[in-house]
């Protein structure tokens, strides 16, 4: 029989962290998935006959009318319970489930959390030891705080849509929901972190998690030259304010490849890589201002060699042989097919009770500690009456 030291070692690093989950839609949802993916048993808490919105967007041809495939992708691994919040019994038991919790996480607007008593101060009185976690918007002050917020809107007012596109175009949003997710991945990195001190101290956190403010810290180095120089970076659709060669050329077969020489030892190895070794001497070439001032020109010599002299596989050959940063321009299902992505085991297969085997996109990292169970996405008020039993004993 293992030992109990053992039988911990095995466990994954959340396991037996209750998370009681009042989130919906994208950003919430991806939080408590990577919650969910490290151990933690995760309660989807979702409305009567409805549930999360996200299981009513994506219905595609071929498709039945009971398949959520976006609420597929951001809620494995969770159980969901179903409470109707305007009859008394059931927001008690929504209490007594935060009671029991160590964490629990909200992405309601601060005017909705206060409408039902589920603001910061009351719950924790009710539950020292709690990670309280208010994902919104905007945040919970601020002059903003009562506005709707969806993915694109923050996408706009964080800055990123300004860099986003070509110069001659109006500006364009990211082809994914791409505030949602970093929202989430903030938050699910600030819950971990108040986990570690709630055992050290046995007091919980209040996180306050804007997604404003998390799409304006993904910015990362490129909000430097606003914030050191003043500097408003200009939008050059697919290539580099700072890195020249670099952007997106069209193949002789119709397909794209992206390549990028980002120092002066890469635009040696491009120029062996495109058959023009000449242009390493070349003053209006030779150096990476110089690149930088006759952009226009190097560009438009790369593209006609790109378009002319090779497929984008063999681009993609060329380039790698000489280490160059490069890739083919995959749609969605070419990069699933990557023969990288189907050896590394990012895709996991998980029997639905619904819809048969469903495939996901797992979690993109790996390590030697203990995954728990895939279980697929719930279905709608699937675990209320067990979930009840086993955090309330009721």
């Amino acid at each position: 029989m293992p030992s109990e030291e053992t039988s911990k070692a095995e466990r994954p690093p959340l396991a037996g962290v209750r998370v009681a989950d009042f989130t919906h839609v994208i950003a919430g949802p991806y939080c408590t998935m990577m919650l969910a993916d490290m151990g933690a048993d995760v309660v989807k808490i979702e409305r009567p006959n409805v549930g999360d919105d996200l299981r009513h967007v994506g219905r595609y041809p071929g498709r039945a009318a009971h398949d959520e495939d976006y609420f597929y992708t951001i809620n494995r691994r969770k159980r969901s319970v179903v409470l109707d919040f305007t009859k008394p019994e059931d927001l008690e038991r929504a209490y007594r489930l935060v009671d029991k919790a160590d964490v629990a996480v909200f992405n309601f607007a601060p005017q909705t959390l206060e409408k039902h008593g589920f603001g910061a101060d009351r719950l924790v009185a009710r539950n020292p030891r709690l990670v309280y976690c208010a994902l919104s918007g905007f945040g919970q002050t601020g002059p903003l705080r009562d506005r709707v917020a969806m993915d694109p809107i923050i996408q706009a007012r964080s800055g990123i849509m300004s860099v986003t596109g070509r110069p001659d175009e109006p500006p364009m949003s990211v082809g994914a929901p791409i505030a949602d997710v970093v929202s989430g991945m903030f938050g699910a990195y600030a819950i971990v972190c108040a986990l570690i001190e709630a055992r050290r101290t046995g007091r919980g956190d209040v996180i306050d998690l804007s997604m404003l403010e998390s799409m304006i810290a993904a910015l990362g180095p490129r909000m430097g030259e606003t914030l050191q120089a003043g500097k408003l970076p200009d939008r050059l659709g697919n290539e580099n304010p700072m890195r020249v060669p670099a952007g997106m050329f069209e193949a002789s077969d119709g397909r794209y490849v992206a390549v990028m020489a980002h120092d002066q030892g890469q635009w040696l190895r491009f120029c062996r890589a495109i058959g023009r070794s000449q242009w390493i001497d070349e003053a209006r070439f030779a150096t990476l201002p110089s690149r930088v001032k006759n952009r226009d020109e190097l560009h438009d010599l790369v593209r006609e060699i790109v378009r002319t002299e090779g497929s984008a596989a063999e681009w993609d050959r060329r380039f790698a042989e000489q280490r160059v940063p490069c890739a083919p321009v995959n749609n969605y299902q070419e990069a699933l097919e990557e023969e990288q992505i189907q050896e590394r085991g990012l895709l996991l297969d998980v029997e639905h009770p619904r819809s048969g085997v469903i495939t996901l996109v797992g979690p993109p990292w790996k390590s030697t500690l203990p995954s728990p169970p895939l279980t697929p996405p719930p279905l709608l008020g699937n675990d209320t009456e067990r979930v009840i039993e086993d955090w309330l004993g009721t």
